[in-house]
């Protein structure tokens, strides 16, 4: 520990009312009956919702051009818009929580609005006039994608809370707290994908938004009901001033040479670790920041600290973790470029494939996605419980191999969705070729939607790795009063990676248009679905390569107390 400062030098920080200010206003629950207890009413309602999303995304698409009419590429187009916004929307809902309203508070008016969109949904697609139904329909959508902007970010990091990381047998829960949490919502979505969808596709859209109002609203009721037994965590004040002045101190000692920091002395006192009873270790990554926290002769003869010219350790190392996820951040847009085709041009090659089972039944296209959430469902138990054990006897560490190793495997694997996807449409294209159906979009193929179902179940083996990875990676290694903004951050993967989705669609529509016939047209059959689909692979195979240099370059989170150990663990 460099510090050099006198008892004047001492007196360089916030006053007593500002250091209040900022503390963490946190109710304990009444009972001690560990973090499940609480946690169970909180996945309630993530389960809830879930099952709401899906059940609207799910379909969407369908009846994007079957009720409003809209081309393939288009509606394509506009599901991943709304999936892009819905997933973006809880950086906003995320910065909310951590400077204004907490996240208990933001779960509660954010599940409201959740309501209330549903019933815009259901009336739509029920009673409004066909002239006035597509605008309202979307009006719906995106009040829906607001209500997600404020429940996304804060549900998971919410119910993470829960556990009390200074007990030893709640931190071991909390590790694997994400895999049955994700498997939780998994259920939920799958339930969707079965139930609702095929609701919407044989009774009627109306009920099957129904269903999913109903449901919310039971949840949002149960999600009350365990109020008493809540850890509540009050507003920190705003993250992103907290990184701002770290950068603008750090420019305006510019011309302060860092290796004199033993000589000026470093400002180490911060009251953010009265909050976290924690000291994050300096690390020599981003150097250039170290300067904000240097005490040159201009901050020791002032009185008090100007936060926009000297910041402590604890907060120019917190800024220097935003700045590490980043990069591993990128690195996985790709990946929810992959898992975007599930919910549009699979359910489109389903739709022109054999469905039927016996001479009554015919599944709905969109149900086939429920093979994703079912390898999930089989998948995580044995990884929890099988591969962890396994893996932590080989490698010691204790979740069985590191965050970034998780996350790694699952964007490898997401290659061979693409490719398997791209085998199976090339032998869809042949049959419906050897039938002359190329000019008949409409007419079943006579090949059986069962070929489509490994590339579902790949794609779920992915998201075990990967999505689980990142929700667990962002709740780790964000500071702890940015935890929301976390939480948002994974959300953003997939909304940015919808964009990259729509993003990559118009340059393959734009490139192959003036080389002959458009790769990715309205005719699914005289469309070449499986050329784009190579091309993704390309992509994600090139992604990968720079995400494993990525990867062995990262820094992991350390405190100054942490134990040697424990360093060589996660590292």
């Amino acid at each position: 520990m460099t510090n050099s400062e006198s008892p004047s030098q001492l007196s360089i920080h916030n006053g007593r009312e500002d250091t209040e200010k900022n503390l963490i206003r946190q109710e304990q629950p009444s009972s001690s009956r560990g973090g499940w207890s609480a946690a169970i009413f909180i996945i309630l309602v993530e389960v809830a919702e879930r099952f709401s999303y899906y059940g609207t995304a799910g379909n969407l698409v369908t009846y994007l051009t079957n009720e409003l009419h809209e081309p393939i590429p288009k509606a394509a187009k506009n599901v991943n818009t709304w999936v892009g916004v819905s997933s973006l929307l809880p950086i906003i809902g995320g910065f909310v929580a951590d400077a204004f309203l907490g996240r208990f508070n933001t779960i509660l008016v954010s599940s409201i609005i959740y309501c209330f969109a549903m019933v815009m949904l259901t009336v739509t697609v029920s009673i409004i006039p066909r002239r006035y139904q597509k605008a309202m329909f979307f009006v719906s959508l995106y009040t829906l994608a607001i209500g997600q902007g404020g429940h996304k970010p804060c549900v998971q990091t919410f119910a993470a809370d829960q556990f009390d990381e200074d007990l030893p047998e709640e931190k071991k829960a909390k590790s694997s707290f994400f895999n049955w949490w994700y498997m939780g919502i998994v259920v939920g979505a799958s339930t969707a994908i079965l139930a609702v969808i095929y609701v919407q596709d044989n009774v009627g859209w109306a009920a099957g938004f129904g269903i999913m109002t109903g449901t919310m609203v039971v949840a949002l009721v149960l999600f009350l009901l365990g109020y008493k037994r809540y850890r509540k965590q009050g507003p920190l004040g705003s993250p992103f001033t907290k990184v701002v002045q770290v950068l603008v101190a750090a420019a305006r000692k510019w011309r302060v040479d860092g290796t004199l920091m033993a000589g000026f002395g470093v400002y180490k006192d911060d009251e953010s670790q009265h909050d976290t009873r924690r000291t994050l270790a300096h690390t020599s990554q981003f150097r250039c920041l170290d300067k904000a926290m240097i005490i040159d002769q201009l901050d020791a003869s002032s009185k008090t600290r100007n936060p926009w010219r000297l910041c402590s350790q604890n907060q120019v190392e917190q800024v220097k973790l935003v700045l590490r996820l980043i990069p591993v951040w990128m690195c996985c847009l790709m990946f929810a470029v992959v898992q975007s085709f599930s919910i549009t041009f699979f359910t489109k090659q389903g739709s022109t494939m054999v469905r039927s089972i016996g001479s009554n039944f015919k599944i709905p296209q969109a149900s086939l996605q429920v093979f994703n959430g079912l390898t999930i469902i089989v998948v995580i138990p044995i990884y929890d419980r099988v591969f962890v054990p396994a893996a932590r006897k080989i490698t010691g560490h204790s979740s069985g191999i590191t965050i970034l190793q998780r996350i790694g495997i699952g964007l490898f694997v997401s290659i061979f969705t693409m490719v398997v996807s791209a085998l199976v449409e090339a032998k869809r294209v042949s049959i419906a070729r050897d039938h002359n159906l190329l000019d008949n979009p409409k007419t079943i193929v006579p090949m059986r939607v069962w070929w489509l179902i490994p590339q579902y179940m790949i794609c779920g083996l992915s998201d075990v790795f990967t999505f689980v990875g990142l929700q667990e990676f962002f709740y780790d290694q964000m500071p702890e009063e940015m935890r929301s903004m976390g939480a948002a951050a994974y959300l953003s993967v997939v909304g940015v990676g919808n964009f990259m989705s729509n993003a990559i669609i118009s340059a393959v529509q734009e490139i192959s248009s003036k080389h002959g016939e458009k790769w990715l047209g309205n005719n699914i059959n005289r469309a070449h679905l499986n050329y784009f689909y190579w091309v993704i692979a390309a992509l994600s195979t090139f992604n990968w390569c720079i995400y494993v240099l990525i990867a062995k370059l990262f820094v992991y989170k350390k405190f100054e107390a942490q134990e040697t150990n424990k360093e060589k663990e996660l590292t």
